[in-house]
Order: C-alpha cells, then structure tokens, then sequence
C-alpha cells in the first residue's frame, strides 16, 4: 500500500464518521479494515498526526465554520464537535484559535480557509461536510495566466475548425453581440449586477455559504455591495497567490449538486467572464455619452503597475 492509498483510506473512514464524534478510535481503524495499533501507526505516518489529535482538528475547524456560518448556538456545536459542555468546547477552541467561540462569531472570516489550523499534512475540514487534500503540486501565478492564454489558443482553434463548416454567407454576415451563453438579454443595469454578484458568489461559494442575496439593484446598492465583495474578492485573491495555493480545491455549495472547483480554476473563471460583461458595460456608457473609460484595457493598468 502507498502512503497516498493509506491516506486515501484513513481520510474516508474519517469522512463517515466525522458526523458521529462518540464512534471509538477503534470503531475507525475497523471501518479502513486495520487493527487499532496498525491504523495509529499509518496515521501518524501518513499526516504526522495521531489520529486522536487529527480528528479533533477536523471537528474543531468544522465547528469554527458552522460558528461563522449558521446562527446555531454554541453548544450545539459543541455537541456535535465531541464535547460534553459549553466550557469544554470553548477552553479548547480558545487553545486552538486565540480567541473564543463567540468573538470569532463576531467577525467571521474571509474564506473557510482562514479556520485552518496549523498541521504538517495539509488535510483540513472542507465544507460543507467533507475533507481537503493539498495540491499534488503547487500552481504558481504564472502557471494560471499560462492556462489562460492555452485555453484562448485552444478556444481559438476550435473556433475556427468549426467556422471551416459554414458556408461565405454565413462567415461574411454582420452579426449582433451575442452573449447567450453567458446572460440573457443584458442591460446595463443588469451587467453591473451580475459583475457585483459574481464577486460575492464566489466568496459565498468559498465560505460553504448559500447565494448571495442580490435584491438592492440600485446604483447606490450596486456601490455599496461592491465595496464589500469587491475588497474581500481583492484580498481573497492576493492571499491565494502568497499562499501558492491555487491548486488547492473547495467545494461549491451553491451549485445543485454541489461541485468541487480549484481556487486558480475560479479566478481565472472570474477574469474571463468579468472581462465580457465588462466590455459590454463599458460599451453601454459610451453609446450613452459617457467616454472617459475608453475601451477598458488592461494594459495601461498593467503597465502602470510595472512602474512603465
């Protein structure tokens, strides 16, 4: 058996049984089909945790979520964590985290990945119920703006293959801005919305949270919404890029079944579908008088940034 397989093993019987904190440390080597002595040794192997001291990490990262998350009370939690009081529950969160069950309430945290706690195997608590792997390797920033010229060259490629099967009429005919695969009869209004509630969606998706409320379509709703998610997708992204974890995965609770995602995979996501619905609102201003944006480059943006 590989430490990979092992792992793969040991992380599902915890899976199951993450759910039920009174199940025995025995009960969990039976469920991977390994006697209790040989189960500690491959988990202390495989994660450099013993298995004791693994479990409980996981449940206290799953209940630090479910604290910033759900208005579920603290004892619940508690309960469902493996602890038998409020007291108990709150001296080991206040060991673990710094700060108390209640405080940590108060101000919940960027993404579920802020709730991590340090380990040396990179197995963590993913919400909504589940378990994350690291990467098998580590994707830079370069690698991602790599994959995203190869996949416009692709995408090109394909393109033109299938132009190869219309006739010259078709090729040659002037055609309307079409962007049915992406919204459905947009106004500006509405591209502004979208943009604003694709920030916060991808937020809410990395917090294991539900669709963002995008009620308040007003000019002034639309700013302030956007001050918020606009700063934390900002933020979001800049600590991806340090962390190099952009190939690490997260589920999307959002999505009906929920469906697991990349964080270099939903940045890129991002950048391609703003920068469509950017230039169609950028476009609307114009054919409204409104000019000083010009076409929306980038470029000068980022030749700023190198200091050109």
């Amino acid at each position: 058996m590989t430490t990979t397989d092992g792992l793969t093993r040991i992380l599902d019987s915890l899976q199951v049984v993450l759910d039920d904190p009174t199940v025995s440390p025995a009960d969990v080597a039976a469920r991977a089909y390994l006697s209790r002595f040989h189960f500690d040794r491959l988990v202390a192997a495989a994660t450099g945790e013993p298995p004791g001291a693994l479990r409980r990490r996981l449940l206290l990262e799953r209940a630090a979520h479910r604290l910033t998350t759900t208005g579920r009370t603290v004892l619940d939690i508690a309960v469902e964590a493996g602890y038998g009081s409020h007291e108990a529950f709150s001296r080991a969160f206040q060991r673990s985290y710094a700060t108390s069950p209640t405080a940590i309430r108060r101000r919940p945290p960027l993404t579920f990945r802020e709730l991590e706690l340090p380990c040396p195997s990179g197995v963590h608590f993913q919400p909504p119920g589940g378990l994350r792997l690291p990467a098998t390797r580590q994707e830079t920033p370069m690698n991602v703006l790599q994959h995203l010229v190869d996949h416009h060259v692709d995408t090109l490629t394909a393109v033109i293959e299938r132009a190869g099967t219309l006739d010259a009429e078709t090729l040659d005919r002037p055609i309307a801005v079409s962007v049915e695969t992406i919204d459905e009869r947009p106004t500006l209004r509405a591209l502004i919305n979208a943009m604003v509630t694709q920030e916060e969606h991808w937020l809410s998706a990395l917090r294991g949270g539900a669709w963002p409320d995008e009620s308040d379509v007003s000019v002034a709703g639309l700013a302030a919404r956007h001050a918020v998610a606009g700063r934390d997708w900002r933020a979001f992204v800049a600590r991806t890029l340090a962390d190099g974890t952009l190939g690490d995965t997260f589920v999307d609770t959002t999505c009906t079944p929920p469906t697991s995602h990349t964080l270099g995979g939903t940045i890129g996501h991002v950048i391609t579908f703003a920068a469509v619905r950017r230039t169609l609102a950028i476009g609307a201003l114009r054919t409204a008088g409104i000019t000083d944006l010009g076409a929306g480059d980038p470029r000068p943006f980022l030749d700023a940034a190198a200091g050109r």
